[in-house]
């Protein structure tokens, strides 16, 4: 071969390569997927870290990513077509599923196994027992939503009793608990982070218990897809929940530094000593699933919860309402 073709052929295959560079680095040829969250809260630190270091891009999803603002919002979303899938308490589904739509909502991945929220007093209290809460009101969020029911689950557990001990308000929408705290509303409120720790910064509020801590672990939120599109799109949702997998591993195997850079993206407003903590505390009391894989038992605990707090007559069918076949085929892939 002359050094004039192999000159050629080096050029040909240096095009080759940064054509299919570009190919790989242009979303406009990845699946598009509506995801919507809860809320947006550093209780999903995996699901960020999947999103920034590229983990959905490389198994060819460009995901737009959309805050609901309560489980309820996001159900609705999935339900009529406006989001694809919905990252929100396992509850939802249940409720759904007990309906006996035909379309209902199936669980395919979990990632918190914990109650991300905090109980957040007027004054700091680093002594703070349950019994203190006696004759006091506590913003609780909407009925029948996870936050609220873990939140009167572990009151009973500490041997308070509902309106007679204690009050715990439903009637404040989830995404509106701390105005309505600031504006001196309730004894206490529960908060996701980084919330509380903003209203602590402010010395607008203290947190003073964890509720994971108290509640146990439970398929806190998860991620769920209609019956229609998870049959119509397999392959997407197996993506998805590899990438999703890619980021838990992630988290598993760097710092609280690392962690907090990787996520700084979906939090520019919060401080970087502040994410650090955060996420170690969330860390720290084991919130996040290393597997994603939503467990019978898991389930059960979480209909147990449901049915304490009265919101539930009927247990749905755990093989109906979750999957862990996508989950599996993540873990083989690693």
């Amino acid at each position: 071969m002359s050094k004039k073709s192999v000159i050629l052929s080096l050029l040909l295959v240096l095009i080759l390569t940064f054509s299919i560079v570009l190919t790989a680095c242009d979303k406009s040829t990845n699946q598009k997927v509506r995801l919507m969250e809860v809320t947006h809260s550093l209780f999903y630190t995996p699901q960020y870290v999947a999103l920034t270091q590229g983990f959905f891009e490389e198994e060819g999803l460009d995901v737009e990513l959309i805050t609901g603002g309560g489980a309820d919002k996001v159900m609705t979303a999935m339900l009529s077509g406006e989001a694809d899938i919905g990252f929100m308490g396992a509850e939802a589904s249940v409720y759904v599923y007990n309906e006996g739509r035909d379309n209902y909502a199936i669980n395919f991945a979990q990632l918190t196994q914990r109650d991300g929220s905090f109980l957040v007093g007027r004054e700091k209290d680093d002594n703070f027992t349950f019994d203190k809460l006696k004759g006091k009101t506590i913003l609780g969020g909407r009925k029948g939503g996870m936050p609220e029911m873990t939140l009167e689950y572990v009151l009973k557990s500490k041997g308070l009793v509902l309106n007679e001990d204690v009050v715990v308000r439903t009637d404040v929408q989830f995404d509106a608990l701390a105005g309505a705290f600031i504006s001196g509303e309730g004894d206490y409120v529960t908060l996701f982070e980084p919330v509380a720790t903003t209203l602590e910064k402010e010395g607008q509020g203290y947190v003073v218990a964890s509720i994971g801590v108290e509640g146990g672990y439970i398929p806190y939120t998860c991620y769920s897809t209609t019956k229609e599109y998870m049959e119509e799109n397999p392959e997407i949702i197996q993506k998805f929940t590899n990438a999703l997998y890619k980021g838990m591993v992630w988290v598993q195997n760097h710092s609280v530094e690392e962690i907090a850079e990787a996520v700084k993206p979906h939090f520019p407003d919060t401080e970087d000593d502040v994410l650090v903590a955060l996420i170690d505390r969330y860390r720290m009391q084991d919130s996040w699933k290393p597997d994603l894989i939503i467990t019978e038992e898991g389930m059960d605990h979480l209909m147990h919860i449901m049915e304490l707090a009265g919101e539930l007559d009927k247990r749905a069918d755990y093989d109906k309402i979750v999957t862990t076949e996508f989950a599996e085929q993540a873990m083989k892939g690693q």
